[in-house]
């Protein structure tokens, strides 16, 4: 019998957000989801893009990961950056949601990235 692993999609908060979601069970998102009505994620592809240009020289960093097919339908791909196709959540991330958790240090003005399975 063949396993099928889920795809995870990954999102990057600030320490205070990673806590506060922990505090509450379920978050909005950062200020940018708040704007734009729901909660940005990216692949395993694009998270150190997104970190790059979304986060450089941030320190405090949590990657969090979250299997895409535990979402269902609030989970749409939507077409963003160079028409690549992201994964934007139209509810609250529940911390019932999240698979794991890593810090992402900066290294030499780089996030360090955990494995990313």
């Amino acid at each position: 019998m063949r396993h099928i692993r889920a795809m995870l999609i990954f999102k990057i908060f600030r320490a205070d957000e990673w806590a506060a979601l922990r505090a509450q069970g379920a978050s909005r998102g950062a200020p940018v989801d708040l704007a734009d009505g729901y909660v940005h994620f990216s692949t395993a592809a694009q998270v150190a893009e997104t970190a790059a240009r979304h986060f450089a020289g941030q320190t405090d960093l949590v990657l969090l990961a979250v299997e895409a097919d535990g979402l269902g339908a609030d989970l749409k791909w939507e077409k963003s950056r160079g028409g690549q196709l992201f994964p934007h959540l139209f509810r609250e991330l529940r911390l019932a949601d999240i698979v794991w958790d890593a810090p992402m240090p900066l290294i030499d003005g780089h996030h360090q990235l955990p494995p990313l399975t």
